[in-house]
């Protein structure tokens, strides 16, 4: 089957590569801030890097894999329906997580960390707290999901055929349950991250998808369903 890529899925593309370029930019001065390390930006850059089993890199990776497949299904639904409060959504989420991907990507870079560590389990920087706890038991048991939160493939290629409210309702629970996932991952760096700016990264990103949530479940209550259990 060939993909045709209409002309709002290539403006969409766009502006998530340009997020994706100004995230990189934004990175580099905050991290590395001006040289000198009393600048306000520099800890990330400045200060000793994490480790490569530290919270700051596990979060930084595997948030970076979390945020990969929101943009994903924020892509898919954008074509699979005309309603415009969704595909707004959709277009918020794909150009904001994309933006944040860039960032956390970013400082593994600058840490001179990889940005995937085969030896590394998912998730195994939370075990460190019992922020690990929330994000675990924010998975649905026996779906086969990388992380908290994600869909399966199953799940991305039933939204990927479905269409108008059909699509719209899949997509608004997939993504609650993904932020759900987020969230508790984000608010477990918040406590055990090092890296301020990275802190304060997580932290935003924690309030941010619980309002989103807050959105969604309204978006779900007009369509006649519920955020899944």
């Amino acid at each position: 089957m060939t993909l045709t890529l209409t002309r709002t899925h290539w403006f969409s593309i766009a502006a998530v590569v340009l997020a994706l370029l100004f995230a990189g930019a934004a990175t580099v001065a905050s991290a590395g801030g001006d040289g000198h390390s009393g600048g306000h930006g520099g800890t990330a850059g400045a200060a000793a890097a994490p480790a490569a089993g530290s919270a700051d890199a596990g979060f930084a990776r595997d948030m970076a894999v979390h945020h990969q497949q929101a943009v994903e299904m924020s892509f898919i639904v954008r074509d699979r329906t005309q309603d415009e409060e969704v595909r707004r959504l959709a277009y918020d989420i794909a150009n904001t997580q994309a933006n944040q991907r860039g960032m956390l990507l970013g400082w593994l870079d600058l840490w001179g960390l990889p940005k995937v560590d085969p030896g590394a389990e998912p998730m195994a920087w939370m075990a460190h707290g019992d922020g690990g706890h929330a994000a675990h038991g924010a998975q649905r048991p026996g779906t086969g999901a990388v992380m908290p939160g994600m869909a399966t493939r199953a799940e991305l290629d039933r939204l990927a055929k479905a269409s108008g409210k059909r699509a719209e309702v899949l997509f608004l629970q997939l993504m609650t349950d993904h932020h759900k996932g987020g969230v508790a991952m984000a608010e477990g760096c918040a406590d055990l991250c090092t890296v301020s700016q990275e802190k304060a990264l997580a932290q935003g990103m924690a309030d941010a998808q619980q309002s989103e949530m807050d959105l969604m479940a309204d978006l779900l209550r007009k369509r006649g369903a519920a955020p899944r259990a």
